[in-house]
């Protein structure tokens, strides 16, 4: 065989499989974050006052927001606005221990936790810490009550 055929069968065989890959993929789309997570703290708290039913960003649950091979910079971003919720649910919550800012509070931890990869470790930890947060170091038996109703919720449907 000359050279060129050989050089043009190799560069076509390089092109094939170089095709095939493209229409592949190197990773499955679960593992791209959503869109519809990739937004302000605000819009997640929207999205929450669906709780205890399902809460959807978009269509996509919280849950999944995680992606098991998420991005550093998707997952610093989405984290940063979680916390920045949580945090805004805790407070609204020990100002009015009988509204419903517990109740959301516990589904987005339940559906974080729910979505969560040994990556998002950190994450689920200083949610919790946001989450969790009062100066008495005791939070009212209301709050854990709600808490717990809306954990459960966005474990099952977050």
């Amino acid at each position: 065989m000359a050279p060129r055929t050989r050089a043009r069968l190799t560069a076509s065989a390089v092109a094939a499989v170089a095709a095939l890959l493209a229409l592949t993929g190197c990773s499955s789309d679960e593992e791209t974050t959503p869109e519809a997570c990739l937004v302000s703290s605000d819009a997640y708290l929207q999205a929450l006052r669906e709780a205890p039913g399902e809460v959807r960003l978009d269509g996509t649950p919280i849950s999944g927001c995680l992606t098991p091979s998420q991005e550093g910079g998707e997952l610093a971003r989405i984290g940063e606005e979680l916390v920045v919720a949580a945090t805004a649910l805790n407070a609204e919550a020990r100002e009015e221990p009988n509204g419903r800012a517990a109740l959301q509070l516990g589904y987005l931890i339940g559906a974080v936790t729910q979505g969560a990869d040994s990556i998002h470790t950190d994450l689920v930890r200083r949610l919790n810490s946001a989450a969790n947060f009062s100066p008495s170091q005791l939070q009212p038996r209301e709050f854990q009550r709600d808490f717990g109703r809306g954990f459960a919720a966005g474990q099952e449907s977050g």
